[in-house]
């Protein structure tokens, strides 16, 4: 990122902490255990684009 914005390595650190930015941190999905997710999910999306009248 440094190198692609013309900046010093120490430049993009000093920034990412004034804004307590954290890029290597990343947010992961995490899936229901339940053994009926499945169909939950098909009759939800279901409903999204076959809405009832």
């Amino acid at each position: 990122m440094a190198h692609a914005m013309g900046m010093s390595r120490t430049a993009i650190s000093r920034i990412r902490r004034a804004f307590g930015l954290q890029p290597h941190r990343q947010e992961t999905l995490k899936l229901s255990t339940d053994p009926t997710f499945v169909d939950k999910v098909r009759d939800i999306v279901g409903l999204y684009l076959d809405p009832p009248r």
